[in-house]
């Protein structure tokens, strides 16, 4: 109804279960958003898929930087 496509709806699902996801861990979701989409695009997941663990909002490094 909001976005103009199911690819739009989508994206915009992804993006507001971030916020609320940060939110319930007590992170400020503006920075924690811009930490995720700094960090992210760097990493290779597919070679190293161990590393996205350190990027959830309730690993300990998450928690002490955006709180």
């Amino acid at each position: 109804m909001f976005s103009a496509s199911p690819k739009g709806a989508s994206a915009s699902a992804a993006v507001y279960s971030i916020v609320e996801t940060s939110k319930a861990n007590d992170l400020e979701p503006f920075r924690y958003l811009t930490y995720l989409l700094e960090k992210l695009p760097n990493i290779n997941f597919k070679i190293h898929p161990e590393v996205l663990k350190d990027f959830l909002p309730w690993s300990k490094e998450v928690q002490q930087k955006y709180k």
